[in-house]
């Protein structure tokens, strides 16, 4: 019974956070009331008070959620392989080469550039590199708080974000996997000067 409940307790949260991302990028962050995302959703206002403590908790949340995604597949990976290319699988799997509509790219510049939704962001990527490093620890033998695992999760956040940065501007788009990939392939190579 409690597979069920946290699945329908995952697809609340899916369905909350993308009815704050999708009405905050229609309206504008600061016209959403947590009443219109729960009517969207299809809840209460107490339902989404169960789940999130504000809108940009409820946008940020696909943020963490991936993070959680990808930590779990960074230990699955098989021990065998360099945890470098552990790492690289398991963030470029949550990230799609597919072009997203306007609307999610929409999301993602408001999530990473509205002054009212930048800090929950920058919360949510320290939550994320967190469990990147507790990830990360398992795979090496380490602590979670020890110096190896905690630098690598930063590593890997930096790529991230310069990552999805450079693919909200690229003209002509390309996928965030790709940039991802080679932020990642750059860090583990000991980021080699480009060649001139």
């Amino acid at each position: 019974m409690s597979g069920l409940r946290e699945r329908k307790k995952q697809q609340t949260q899916e369905a909350l956070s993308w009815a704050a991302l999708h009405l905050a990028v229609e309206r504008g962050f600061g016209r959403v009331l947590v009443e219109d995302i729960a009517a969207e959703a299809g809840v209460s206002p107490r339902t989404f008070n169960n789940y999130f403590s504000s809108k940009a908790e409820a946008i940020a949340w696909r943020q963490l959620n991936r993070a959680r995604g990808a930590a779990r597949l960074i230990r699955e990976r098989p021990r065998t392989e360099p945890i470098w290319e552990s790492i690289t699988e398991a963030l470029v799997s949550q990230a799609s080469d597919q072009h997203p509509g306007p609307q999610w790219t929409a999301g993602v510049r408001l999530m990473m550039t509205d002054p009212a939704l930048v800090g929950e962001y920058l919360k949510a990527n320290a939550a994320a590199e967190q469990e990147w490093a507790a990830a990360i620890a398992e795979r090496t033998g380490t602590e979670p708080t020890d110096m190896y695992p905690q630098l690598v999760a930063a590593a890997v956040g930096a790529a991230h974000r310069v990552a999805t940065n450079r693919w909200l501007h690229a003209d002509p788009p390309v996928g965030l996997g790709s940039l991802l990939r080679d932020a990642l392939r750059g860090i583990a190579a000991g980021l080699p000067a480009p060649s001139a």
